[in-house]
């Protein structure tokens, strides 16, 4: 396979492309980019910074990648934008790199399918097989785990972390962690079940999700407090493991969680 370069692109001396990439029209590439084979950029993409981009990857028009945080404290600092594998990046999202405040790196996993308009904003770590539907807004520090779905015009406040197998609705506001599992829905966020549908969809048996409502039922509407939720959760994760990540989510959490 060969690159494709439009004539009208601009592609700095030291980007590396792989085999098989494709640059549309108008497009800039910067000096610092890497992308993977087989990944196609289309017209009017600025990809810039330290950014590193995996196979497979398919960006559309006007989308701004790698660019300089929106953090007053950024001076320059040598961090990063990672992308990985078979992601469909759609038009006018903006990526920005990390900075030396976190890990220095904002990193996108795999298979993810992000809609036209998404801001994800520096540091924030992105699972894979992720949906963000339009207007979808991460905060800086942001994490949100795998098979999470936003809404569109989803709003997550800076260092908040989505948990796997989540799925907000349109307009959500999340100011503090969303546990996995969940749905959420309003502003600000508020916690409506169990994600039953999404999580058939993905092959949990029906033992697990009868597990995972119980755990809901605790956390939700016993009337415990959080710390006495999580201890009869600890004691349900001996029998079935999905509740672990519960446990394990709440004993991570810095902002607190939706209730």
């Amino acid at each position: 396979m060969s690159t494709k370069i439009h004539p009208t692109a601009i592609v700095a001396p030291g980007a590396r492309l792989a085999a098989g990439v494709e640059i549309g029209p108008y497009s800039l590439i910067g000096e610092q980019v890497e992308i993977g084979e087989g990944s196609i950029v289309g017209p009017h993409v600025v990809i810039s910074g330290r950014t590193r981009i995996g196979r497979g990857n398919r960006i559309y028009q006007f989308s701004s990648l790698g660019e300089a945080p929106q953090d007053k404290k950024y001076a320059g600092e040598e961090t990063r934008l990672e992308i990985g594998d078979g992601n469909t990046i759609r038009e006018f999202c903006t990526f920005n790199v990390g900075t030396a405040q976190d890990a220095g790196v904002t990193r996108i996993g795999n298979d993810n399918w992000i809609m036209a308009y998404v801001h994800i904003a520096h540091d924030c770590q992105v699972g894979d097989h992720t949906i963000f539907a339009n207007n979808a807004q991460l905060a800086g520090h942001v994490h949100v785990e795998d098979w999470a779905i936003l809404g569109g015009y989803t709003g997550v406040h800076q260092f908040c972390h989505v948990g796997a197998h989540v799925m907000t609705a349109v307009g959500t506001v999340i100011l503090q962690d969303v546990p996995p599992y969940l749905m959420a829905a309003g502003n600000t966020a508020t916690p409506y079940g169990i994600n039953v549908e999404g999580l058939k969809r993905r092959g949990f048996h029906a033992d697990a999700i009868t597990a995972l409502k119980r755990a809901y039922r605790v956390l939700y509407k016993s009337g415990l407090t959080l710390a006495e939720a999580r201890e009869k959760l600890v004691e349900m994760a001996a029998e079935q493991p999905d509740v672990r990540r519960f446990v394990d989510f709440l004993a991570d959490s810095r902002r607190g969680i939706i209730r």
